[in-house]
């Protein structure tokens, strides 16, 4: 029924006709935040980026609107994700794929070498912002495709992606340091959902999620027991919520570890499938990876450390440094 109704506004909206000619700032519409604040960055005044969702979305769940799709028609370029992490946009995507330049940026830009595999209906696990080494490879991919179309922005892009991958390397570093500083024995990270696998193999961390990759199918009770079983077994000291989550379930394992004897806590939320609200520091792709890891490093007995020179424009912008613990 879903597909019937989205197929029909694609059609009103007259896909089938081939967009004008355009100049100015490319139009760019992005599925997930993650993509649009790395494209906003680079791009600069060569691109007005707008993403069709917002802080607390869930992409896994997410359905178009007649408004996402008027915003599909007037884009000049549309930037996805991939590997169905926005599963139920996957039809309207590809038909707007059809007449205009639509590219899922993962697939684009990442070797599948470098994927997850999981067992069920994904295949892939899509969550590949979590691994800084890996998403600043679409930068290239966002920074071509832009150029292919305004070629007169080229050196502008190139030297804004320059400074932007300089930044992403130093934040990968620095992520790596301050997981490094958690005692061993509390190196596992329990959240709602199987969204960190990127980041915990990444950066050497453990991670467990009550759920699997997606959301679309809630935990059930023997999940719930399950995890609070191993959270008692490990002497986890904290576990994690998720903005864009219910967090039932991760009070509900607190609750069932804490009948085991394990004095478990909340230590805090993530930003696991969306950023947090614009304007902020953690309303961008850099903000969204410090606060994740700031927030996870002292609930589990780890120390902050400063962050490292080349992000000195980007705390200061945002008012944002972090202050190394002592």
């Amino acid at each position: 029924m879903i597909r019937v109704w989205l197929a029909g506004i694609v059609a009103a909206f007259g896909i089938g006709a081939s967009a004008a000619a355009q100049e100015g700032p490319v139009r760019v519409v992005t599925t997930i935040g993650m993509i649009a604040d790395v494209a906003q960055t680079v791009l600069g005044d060569c691109a007005e980026v707008t993403p069709i969702m917002g802080p607390g979305v869930d992409p896994h769940l997410y359905q178009a609107s007649a408004g996402d799709v008027a915003l599909f028609q007037e884009a000049d370029l549309i930037l996805y994700s991939g590997y169905s992490l926005e599963g139920q946009l996957g039809n309207v995507l590809e038909r707007f794929g059809q007449r205009k330049p639509t590219i899922a940026v993962a697939p684009a830009s990442i070797d599948t070498g470098q994927l997850i595999t999981v067992q069920d209906i994904y295949g892939i696990d899509p969550h590949l912002w979590m691994d800084v080494s890996l998403w600043r490879q679409i930068v290239p991919t966002i920074s071509q495709a832009v150029v292919d179309l305004r070629p007169e922005c080229a050196a502008a892009i190139e030297r804004r992606a320059g400074t932007y991958v300089e930044q992403l390397e130093a934040l990968d570093a620095w992520v790596r340091e301050a997981v490094a500083s958690i005692p061993e024995s509390q190196r596992i990270l329990v959240t709602a959902h199987d969204a960190f696998a990127y980041y915990g193999r990444a950066y050497d961390i453990e991670v467990a999620g009550i759920q699997g990759i997606s959301t679309e199918s809630e935990a059930g009770v023997a999940d719930i027991r399950r995890m609070a079983q191993t959270v008692a077994e490990r002497g986890v000291p904290a576990v994690f919520i998720e903005s864009t989550i219910n967090p039932r379930t991760i009070e509900a394992v607190i609750a069932a570890a804490r009948e085991r004897g394990q004095p478990v806590e909340l230590g805090g939320e993530l930003y696991s499938d969306a950023m947090g609200e614009p304007g902020t520091a953690e309303g961008t792709y850099i903000g969204m990876i410090v606060s994740n890891t700031e927030t996870i490093v002292r609930a589990l007995g780890g120390s902050v450390p400063a962050l490292p020179a080349p992000l000195a424009t980007w705390a200061e912008r945002w008012g944002a440094p972090a202050r190394p613990d002592a």
